[in-house]
């Protein structure tokens, strides 16, 4: 069987987890606001707070989600 998953730098997120191009601009937007973290950094600050929500992140807003993880960062 294969993984319905995406490897995104070594994290597998489940593409219903969170729409994939909404990542894509979400790990951008924290990027440009924190360029002193590299990728993989923010992944994990974005994977810690889909943890906190019990490992889901779909239903949040983009905004919500940025918000927690900047405070992580």
């Amino acid at each position: 069987s294969i993984c319905p998953c995406i490897n995104l730098g070594g994290v597998f997120v489940s593409p219903y987890a969170l729409n994939l191009s909404s990542f894509t601009k979400l790990i951008k937007r924290l990027q440009e606001r924190y360029p002193e973290f590299n990728r993989e950094r923010i992944v994990d600050a974005v994977q810690e707070v889909r943890k906190n929500h019990k490992g889901v992140l779909s239903g949040m807003a983009i905004s919500s989600i940025e918000e927690e993880a900047s405070a992580i960062l």
